[in-house]
This record gives structure tokens, C-alpha cells and sequence, in this order.
């Protein structure tokens, strides 16, 4: 294990650059109507929009909170929804935007999570930084299950608790029961990775393993898998 390995293990969250196209956006703009174009079918990349500009190098977060910090968004049918609705599971935060391509490709597998990781008290909620109309229709076409939280200005703020300062997307929290943040992913989420970090917060979740040994652990493995192996 080297020097970067062992930093990353000691600090408190794990963070890491996802594989793929990570878009950044500003906190005073928001893509406009005509940029969104024909949102695609599931599982499709689409064609290249404004909103998809791949950053060369990836802003990471800073001053990351120990846990998840409190908050409420509007839910698909506009009510507002606290993130403490769902206390004692492990969250699969994922932040994202219907005219974010890389943010599109990953709904399947964040589908697939939902499914396979459900009856194990893991919950995947997505967190859509976008106009409601744009996300409403996407989710319908999409048939997504798992539960959608959408919000513009007040999504960024949630996005800035932990720790952007310009959010790039997609992000992926993941937590444990208690509300731990366990590890924060940046970029598109890849099944490898997701199947890792998820089996090292079970083990964390029936005390097999504390805090530290899982952040030491997702470093581990996420360094393992390296880009070539991220599916």
C-alpha cells in the first residue's frame, strides 16, 4: 500500500473519479429548455448536449461532513420529502440531470441496485438537479422505481453541504445505517465498483467492521479495480 493509499485510507470519506464523462455545472445556471432535446431510452447515451462537457481534470469536494447532513426535497409529486425518511438504511445517494449523458447510462444500474440490494436495508434515491417538468417526464418514460428528489438551487445547496463548491455530476453518496458517509463517488458509477463499496457497507452495517477498516477497505479495492477493469 502506498503513501496516496494510505492517505486516502486515513481521511474521513473515500473519494474517487469515477470512469467516464463527468459534467460539471455552475451554481448560477441551470441548462436551458432548448439544450434538452429528445430525452433517450433507457440505457441510451443520447447525442452530446451543451450540459455534456467532460472536465479534464475533476474538481473533487472539499470539506466533506462526517455524516449525512439533514435535508428536504420536493418528491416527484411535489411533496417535500426529508432524507431522514429513510433512517436506518444505507442510502445510494445519486446525483444527477436528464440532459447529463453519463448521468442517463447509470439509471439502469442504479435500477439494478434497487433491486438486488433492497431486501438487504440498502435504499437508492436519486437526487435530480433539474427543472421538476423535465424530470417528471423523464421518470414517467423511464418507469423509474426507486424514489427521485428533485430540486434546482436547493438541490446545489445540498450538493455544497457536502462539500462542492461547483458540483460536477453524476456524484454518488453512499452511506451506512447510522448515516455514516462512507464514500463519496465522482463520475459515472460502474456495477464493479457499486457491488464493492456496497459489500463493504454491509459488513460495516452488521458490525463485522468499523468505520475506518471500510473506508481502508473501498480504497483498497477501488485502486484494485483501477480504470481498465470498470465495466
Amino acid at each position: 500500500m502506498n503513501d496516496r493509499l494510505f492517505r486516502v485510507a486515513g481521511a474521513l470519506l473515500v473519494v474517487i473519479v469515477g470512469i467516464g464523462a463527468v459534467v460539471r455545472i455552475e451554481s448560477s445556471r441551470m441548462i436551458p429548455p432548448s439544450a434538452m432535446g429528445r430525452p433517450p431510452a433507457i440505457g441510451e447515451a443520447g447525442s452530446p448536449l451543451r450540459g455534456d462537457l467532460v472536465a479534464e481534470t475533476t474538481p473533487q469536494p472539499t470539506k466533506i461532513p462526517d455524516r449525512l447532513p439533514a435535508f428536504s426535497l420536493s418528491d416527484l409529486k411535489g411533496k417535500s420529502t426529508p432524507i431522514a425518511s429513510w433512517s436506518g438504511k444505507s442510502l445510494v445517494i445519486n446525483f444527477w440531470a436528464t440532459w447529463c449523458a453519463p448521468c442517463r447510462r447509470e439509471i439502469p444500474l442504479l435500477e439494478g441496485l434497487s433491486g438486488q440490494w433492497g431486501g438487504r436495508g440498502v435504499q437508492v434515491v436519486g437526487i435530480a438537479v433539474d427543472r421538476r417538468e423535465a424530470v417528471t417526464d423523464y421518470a414517467r418514460q423511464l418507469k423509474i422505481e426507486y424514489p427521485i428528489l428533485i430540486g434546482e438551487q436547493d438541490a446545489l445547496d445540498v450538493a455544497s453541504s457536502l462539500g462542492f463548491d461547483a458540483p460536477v455530476f453524476p456524484f454518488t453518496v453512499f452511506t451506512d445505517r447510522r448515516g455514516e458517509l462512507v464514500a463519496l463517488y465522482v463520475g459515472e458509477l460502474h456495477e464493479p465498483q457499486a457491488a464493492l463499496i456496497l459489500s463493504v457497507v454491509q459488513d460495516l452495517d452488521q458490525d463485522r467492521i468499523v468505520l475506518q477498516q471500510a473506508r481502508s477497505t473501498i480504497a483498497a479495492g477501488l485502486q484494485k479495480l483501477g480504470p481498465s477493469k470498470a465495466g
